[in-house]
């Protein structure tokens, strides 16, 4: 099972799905803002123009002091100061309203155009934008007409902020829903993810869970579920025929080792059929090994030893197989090393699987390595578990190799120490009892190297 986890909830299809809608629905909000922002602006500056041209038309009535006297009026009931005026000469003079100067920008044609930053005494226009209007009035004079946009605007502004908050108390909402709504199926992922892993350590009795919702999940789980079975029910067939054909092949090759071995005892030593004899006693022994072997990797994948495991030592376990190996190295003229990190942490098993486990690791690394080579076990600290290490300096595993050295049967090249290819099956079946880890790679010392980690998985 990859180490990659679902945790993070970011890949899963539900969350890309949400995330999806979440962006299009802010994408949409903001389409929509932007609409109605720019509907509302020219709805306020028509109104604007609209408000400068009635003007327009109501002064162009009056003359001489009438008309100042109206414009003064008028300005006197501005309450919200958007209006202004300038009347001046034919020549450009002011002679009444808040403008200073003549606007050069303004065409003297009578209709609105948008203007801003017009020269006006009045400091709180100073710099606003709207839209004016210049025209000549019935005696001679200039009338020029302001209406600002500014405080207009504000109703924009109210808009915009009603639009931008209604948009926030809607996507907070949203991404909440979005989190608890993503939370659920990767609850169920996660729920499948550690019974594959069950699965995968070598429980074939476990199954996906299903839920009653019968939705996709759960159609994909009970489809798993039924392979599963029918995956357990074949392994069962071929698990049992094997270890039958083991277990009864082996009471008729213990009657033929005890007649081999009476009809040895009755050939002296000096006759030619002893040397025949002794050959075919070392072939039973060879075969009867095998169906010991066989039986054995069938004991071990029966996960109901689990009940007995207890918390072990691990330093106290690898100095007790490094004295007992020790005396085989030795005489080989090898050496023998033993590193131990500080610390190490507890490994849950049985003493006595774990023993035969690391013990036909290192008798592997002990039969390869060359007469006077060297051979390692050590252990480490590796991602909070106990690692366990046996390398030598032997001719190691070619790369195409590593990944088969654990099925059954299975020899390499090199194995020219003997052997028929189980040892390493047995290792890799009381691995799998345990829930840890074994692989082989290259060592440190140049030979062969198998790391067995020792972190229990979902069992």
């Amino acid at each position: 099972m990859s180490s990659a986890k679902l945790s993070d909830g970011w890949r899963s299809s539900s969350s890309r799905l949400l995330g999806l809608y979440s962006l299009l629905f802010v994408a949409w909000s903001c389409v929509l803002l932007g609409v109605l922002y720019w509907r509302v602006s020219l709805y306020l500056d028509e109104l604007a123009q609209s408000a400068v041209l009635q003007r327009a038309h109501l002064f162009e009535h009056f003359t001489g002091d009438a008309l100042t006297e109206a414009l003064r009026e008028n300005r006197r009931y501005d309450l919200h100061g958007i209006d202004a005026y300038g009347l001046f000469t034919p020549q450009g003079q002011p002679l009444a309203g808040v403008l200073k100067t003549l606007p050069k920008q303004l065409p003297r044609d009578g209709s609105a155009h948008p203007v801003s930053g017009l020269p006006i005494t009045d400091v709180n226009a100073q710099g606003k934008r709207g839209f004016g209007l210049a025209m000549p009035t019935r005696d001679g004079r200039i009338l020029v007409l302001v209406r600002y946009s500014g405080p207009l605007n504000e109703v924009n502004h109210l808009i915009l902020d009603a639009l931008l908050w209604g948009v926030s108390l809607t996507l907070v909402p949203g991404l909440l829903g979005w989190h608890l709504l993503r939370r659920r199926p990767l609850r169920r992922i996660q729920a499948i993810e550690e019974a594959t892993a069950r699965i995968v350590a070598g429980n074939l009795g476990q199954r996906l869970p299903l839920s009653n919702r019968r939705d996709e999940l759960d159609m994909l789980a009970s489809i798993v579920n039924a392979m599963l079975d029918r995956i357990e029910q074949l392994m069962t067939e071929v698990k049992g025929v094997c270890d039958n054909i083991a277990h009864d092949l082996r009471t008729p090759l213990t009657r033929l080792r005890a007649q081999l071995y009476r009809m040895r005892q009755q050939v002296g030593d000096g006759e030619p059929q002893a040397v025949a004899l002794e050959q075919v006693l070392d072939e039973t022994d060879t075969l009867m090994a095998r169906f010991r072997a066989l039986l054995r990797i069938s004991e071990l994948e029966d996960h109901q030893r689990r009940s007995g495991f207890v918390t072990l030592a691990p330093e106290e376990l690898l100095q007790e197989i490094h004295a007992f190996y020790a005396p085989l190295a030795e005489e080989k003229g090898q050496w023998l090393e033993l590193e131990l990190a500080a610390d190490l942490p507890g490994v849950m098993g049985d003493r006595g699987l774990l023993f035969e486990a690391i013990g036909n690791l290192l008798d592997n690394a002990i039969r390869f390595a060359p007469e006077g080579g060297r051979v390692r076990l050590a252990a480490r600290v590796q991602d909070g578990a106990t690692c366990i290490v046996v390398e030598d300096s032997g001719p190691g595993i070619a790369e195409a190799e590593r990944s088969l050295v654990f099925q059954r049967f299975h020899r390499a090249d090199a194995s020219a120490g003997g052997g028929f290819g189980l040892g390493l099956s047995i290792v890799a079946a009381i691995a799998g009892l345990h829930g840890f880890r074994v692989t082989a790679g290259e060592s440190r010392l140049g030979g062969a190297g198998f790391s067995l980690l020792c972190r229990p998985q979902v069992l």
